[in-house]
């Protein structure tokens, strides 16, 4: 049984955890790669990212390469010593990076793959309106999440679950996945499956500001998929328009009310107790938002505390 000797390359914190449970299951890590400092905030300070912060608290040694083919950092990579390399949402790597560890690099990818390769498998998943998913461990090739898989394991999505909460579950599945990935590799006897490319296949899109806006015309359900699937972050947005003032909103958590009426699609109802918007099939309570500039809010803060007219309206 060969000695592992590891390498681990992540940035946000469901990498931590990741990280965490390895070394708590007694694993050597020789050092730890994790992007560089970014300014953030009004006061652009320089902020480290959950896994250079965990790293330093546990006095691992720290890599922040700007350049992943920099030949110094590569020098310093070697030099490591690494049998084994780990990856949990960083970035691409250059061939000579994941072919350097004798026994190869794994990537632990937050869905069961070919299904959702890319950046937010996790959102989309619920976006989709998926009953499962699940996470899947693979070797790094030259694509972007298309290698050879070693182990997934699969959990069900619950029917009112938002992306943080099914992130903090996935992260507990990819702990234990990782340890059996681990010891798998570790026993000399791995087995992996070649990835399909079926014709119905499904993407993580990168999020941004236009597949983040709510389009109130679509089914109640769709609605209420991308509400919870963009939160806690990075959030569904949309305008909201009355008494001359339009807005840009955030809607958090939601509610779908399957009801008849003859309101259109948008129209805006207030009471002391709660918020709804018209849509086709019903209506979506809204149970948390914010305001530009404001704090999130629940629906009865907002209510207790706004005055809105009958011709308030969202789109």
């Amino acid at each position: 049984m060969e000695k592992l000797r590891i390498v681990f390359m992540g940035t946000p914190e469901f990498a931590v955890g990741i990280l965490d449970t390895i070394i708590k299951n007694n694993y050597e890590v020789a050092g730890v790669i994790t992007a560089a400092d970014k300014p953030a905030g009004r006061g652009q300070k320089l902020k480290y990212s959950a896994v250079k912060e965990y790293a330093l608290e546990n006095n691992l040694k720290l890599l922040q390469p700007t350049n992943l083919k920099d030949e110094s950092f590569l020098e310093e990579l070697k030099s490591l010593n690494a049998n084994l390399q780990i990856v949990v949402a960083f970035r691409m790597l250059p061939k000579v990076v994941w072919e350097m560890p004798s026994l190869g690099t794994f990537n632990l990818h937050a869905s069961l793959l070919p299904n959702y390769r890319g950046a937010a498998p996790i959102n989309w998943a619920i976006i989709n309106g998926e009953t499962k998913t699940g996470v899947t461990t693979f070797f790094i090739d030259d694509k972007i999440d298309t290698g050879a898989m070693i182990l997934s394991a699969e959990t069900d999505i619950e029917p009112n679950e938002n992306a943080g909460q099914l992130h903090d579950r996935l992260m507990l599945l990819g702990c234990d996945t990782v340890i059996d990935t681990l010891k798998t590799i570790e026993s000399g006897n791995v087995t992996t499956s070649i990835q399909s490319d079926p014709l119905d296949i499904k993407t993580a899109y990168k999020l941004n500001k236009e597949n983040c806006k709510i389009d109130w015309s679509k089914s109640i359900t769709e609605i209420h998929n991308l509400i919870r699937g963009l939160s806690p972050y990075p959030a569904a947005w949309c305008f909201f328009s009355d008494k001359d003032e339009e807005l840009n909103i955030k809607i958090y958590e939601a509610k779908a009310i399957l009801e008849k009426h003859t309101y259109p699609t948008g129209s805006l109802f207030c009471t002391k107790k709660e918020i709804k918007i018209a849509v086709t099939e019903g209506y979506i309570q809204i149970l948390s938002l914010q305001f530009p500039g404001k704090k999130k809010m629940t629906a009865a803060e907002i209510s207790n505390g706004a005055t809105f007219s009958e011709k308030a309206k969202v789109y």
